[in-house]
């Protein structure tokens, strides 16, 4: 699957390299505007820690709340509580649209993560010009040479790094990079099955000053709790509340809960 989104997504950024240039990008509002800190906004203690992910399709289970409107969905989420957004852009795959991101970005203050299957710098520029505060690198999907690359070229643009990774490998092979946040994901993305107890061993092996964000599976105050209790920081929660009729009002509900049974007791 991931190698035949890398082909997908090679062909579209050369179709958006000739339709939007760079010169064009950079000419956007956003290009200068300094980007609001994804990893400070993530680790305030003050706050829930929870990235909110807009969706309406996944890989696996297509498509799971097709119509769903991203301008009431994130003022909902920010409303609720959470510490910032994860908006999906890829069309193909996860139902994004083009301009998803930037209506987040009108509407919210919050840092946004634009996840998307990030190969190539130009994306990277495009995150930038769209409002994107960080960018997601997903290292099963790309070599350390490339990661180490994109990350230092995010980094000078003023966005951070979340890098995703799922294995010990992953994780070793990329300590040398230049990334703000160690996203590990609790889903396996060749068998799409759920293992909090590979993300807690993961995270280990991460440098302490790595800030540790735990994604998938994440599904009662439990799990939350067992993360926050071995070195999570940040929860990137999307298909619990997108699978639901209100997300904003699921997201609502699950912060509530945690800060009842879990946050108030430290």
């Amino acid at each position: 699957m991931l190698e035949e989104i890398k082909q997908q997504k090679l062909k579209e950024v050369q179709e958006r390299k000739e339709l939007f240039p760079i010169k064009l990008l950079e000419k956007s509002t956003y290009f200068e505007t300094t980007c609001v800190s994804l990893k400070k906004y993530v680790t305030s203690p003050d706050r829930s820690g929870i990235i909110a992910e807009f969706k309406r399709k996944s890989p696996s289970k297509g498509y799971i709340n097709k119509y769903a409107r991203v301008d009431s969905i994130t003022i909902g989420y920010m409303q609720a509580g959470a510490s910032a957004l994860s908006i999906l852009t890829d069309e193909r795959y996860f139902g994004g649209k083009p301009n998803d991101l930037e209506t987040a970005r009108k509407l919210n203050y919050c840092p946004i993560l634009r996840k998307d299957f990030i190969i190539d710098e130009y994306q990277v520029i495009e995150s930038k010009s769209m409002g994107a505060d960080a960018i997601l690198l997903i290292a099963k999907l790309l070599t350390p040479k490339q990661i180490k690359e994109l990350s230092g070229f995010a980094k000078n643009l003023g966005l951070e790094v979340l890098l995703e990774t799922h294995s010990k490998d992953e994780v070793m092979n990329n300590l040398e990079a230049d990334f703000d946040l160690a996203g590990i994901n609790n889903r396996n993305l060749d068998t799409f099955e759920v293992n909090l107890e590979n993300s807690i061993k993961l995270a280990e092996l991460l440098p302490a000053d790595k800030t540790k964000i735990a994604e998938s599976g994440i599904e009662s105050p439990e799990a939350f709790k067992t993360l926050r209790d071995n070195g999570f920081k940040g929860f990137l929660i999307g298909e619990y509340f997108m699978r639901h009729s209100n997300p904003a009002e699921k997201c609502n509900e699950f912060i509530k809960q945690i800060s009842e049974k879990v946050m108030s007791k430290g």
